[in-house]
């Protein structure tokens, strides 16, 4: 495998040393294969909202297991959560099932630029929305880890319909739509931005690109792959900040820890999807029945305010404490927190868009990532990825966490 690897960021090669191979997880905690036990917040990048190994989880991925593991055909699954998507974003009335986000997004933007006639997107500078040919321009996650703006391979002509713009900079988007409005298809992005390191929507962008959008008949597509039912009861990013796209592209928590992706919209535009409409999207794998039974059992598990609360409530504890630890150490560091994630910058300020986010330390954090590794704790190898916070974290491991993080930064 290159680099002895399945997906780059796993390498270390942003932080040094070699990649902890995992053995087994559970709960809160990851084991590697020489014995060692990490608190882990990683969680999978995302999608063990809930805890590794959950009971009900596996109890309903094995259920599914004995039944078959793949059909090639409907099953009462993917039909129960697609209800439950439905159900509980508003902007979505139908969704199609994927296997992964990269489909998700690559699905989404295909059917923006049908529906709309168009043929030019807009994507932000950090915003990652998977590794399909004209979405990599300046993208973020491994991509900005491994300082490739965009990837060999991708002949030009593959991102000539793309165009950059600047996150939380609506003057960039009015610049754009001045000089291409009526062949700009769609405005994609992360409504939270999760790849370039968590950096916040500001006040009235997302406002912003709706009335653009609305304004110039293109289409806006939330990537919340990420924030899907992590920010809160109401589905996502779009429900914390009242704001309704026109597609929704989904992921990670859906599947609860299997390989899934979706994407959906008004019945009105996902009836351009085949069968139904002329918009061809596929995939063997797509509503496996294993995947959708994890994501039914993850969803029922997550239904109602009192998890989230909970979530927010042990997040806020540990940034409050890595807050005050910063500012007692005098270390130019900063922290930008989303409901139960948050990155912790090497930087003097917030991180608001890409240009921001590139100016971190990134040397600071390796060695930090490096030192808190071997405190028996797991932070995401990277600079510019989130720590995800799950329902099986406890205030013993915030506490153990906080400790740890202090000794580390007094040599850091």
């Amino acid at each position: 495998m290159p680099g002895g690897v399945n997906s780059p960021v796993r390498s270390f090669n942003a932080v040094g040393g070699s990649p902890v191979f995992i053995s087994r997880a559970k709960g809160a905690y990851v084991y590697d294969v020489d014995g060692n036990k990490y608190i882990d917040f990683m969680s999978s990048w995302g999608p063990l909202i809930l805890v590794h190994a959950d009971s009900d989880v596996v109890k309903s991925i094995k259920e599914a297991a004995g039944k078959g593991t793949s059909y090639g055909a409907p099953c009462r699954n993917e039909i129960e959560l697609a209800k439950t998507i439905v159900n509980t974003i508003p902007s979505i009335d139908m969704v199609r099932m994927t296997s992964s986000g990269t489909e998700a997004t690559m699905s989404g933007v295909r059917l923006a630029r049908a529906y709309t006639g168009r043929d030019y997107i807009v994507k932000f500078e950090g915003c990652y929305h998977g590794h399909a040919d004209y979405l990599l321009v300046k993208a973020g996650s491994g991509a900005t880890t491994f300082g490739y703006p965009s990837s060999p391979g991708v002949p030009k002509s593959f991102t000539g319909k793309t165009l950059l713009a600047s996150y939380n900079d609506l003057p960039s988007v009015e610049k754009l739509f001045k000089k291409y409005g009526e062949e700009i298809a769609a405005v994609i992005l992360e409504p939270v931005a999760g790849n370039m390191g968590v950096v916040l929507p500001q006040e009235s962008f997302l406002e912003g690109l709706r009335e653009i959008t609305r304004r110039e008949g293109a289409l806006l597509v939330f990537d919340e792959v990420i924030t899907g039912f992590r920010l809160g009861d109401g589905g996502g990013a779009q429900k914390k900040y009242g704001v309704a796209p026109d597609i929704t592209c989904l992921g990670k928590i859906i599947g609860g820890g299997l390989p899934v992706g979706a994407f959906g919209a008004s019945k009105e535009i996902m009836s351009s999807v085949a069968p139904v409409g002329p918009v061809y999207q596929a995939g063997t794998l797509s509503g496996n029945p294993l995947a959708m039974a994890a994501g039914v059992a993850t969803l029922k598990k997550l239904k109602g305010k009192a998890k989230y609360n909970k979530l927010s409530e042990i997040t806020k504890m540990m940034v409050v404490g890595l807050e005050e630890i910063i500012k007692s150490a005098g270390i130019k560091a900063t922290i930008n927190s989303a409901d139960s994630m948050f990155t912790l910058f090497f930087s003097e300020t917030n991180p608001v868009d890409y240009a921001t986010a590139l100016k971190c330390d990134t040397k600071r954090y390796a060695k930090f990532f490096e030192n808190l590794l071997g405190a028996g704790i797991m932070f995401p190898p990277s600079q510019f990825e989130a720590v995800f916070l799950s329902l099986a974290h406890t205030e013993s491991d915030v506490d153990k966490t906080l400790n740890a993080v202090k000794k580390v930064l007094k040599n850091n």
